[in-house]
């Protein structure tokens, strides 16, 4: 299985990236915390790490730890606007649950 990314998700990273100047792309990752357990992190990527596994989805490299791949292989981040608001989504085939505030999620 792989990481991927939706078209739009992959424009909304690429314009950040080019607007910072640098950057080779984004880390995505898990980190412990909230009422499920695990919450998602992102953050650009300036220089990789030699154990990272990286997936590259319409031209944008996802760069991923091998201790966060357990819990997010076969996941598609997508990129919406609803409104007022935007953000990315989730689709996570591995998660059983979600916290009710949406912070968090249990495999």
């Amino acid at each position: 299985m792989a990481i991927t990314l939706t078209e739009k998700a992959a424009k909304h990273i690429n314009r950040y990236i080019e607007r910072r100047g640098k950057g080779l792309g984004l880390r995505f990752g898990v980190r412990t915390t909230g009422c499920s357990g695990l919450a998602y992190k992102l953050e650009y990527v300036d220089e990789a790490a030699p154990e990272d596994n990286v997936f590259e989805s319409f031209g944008v490299k996802v760069f991923v730890d091998p201790k966060s791949l357990a819990y997010i292989d076969g996941t598609e981040l997508d990129f919406a606007r609803e409104g007022l608001n935007e953000g990315f989504r989730f689709n996570n085939p591995n998660v059983k649950d979600n916290c009710g505030c949406g912070e968090s999620f249990r495999i």
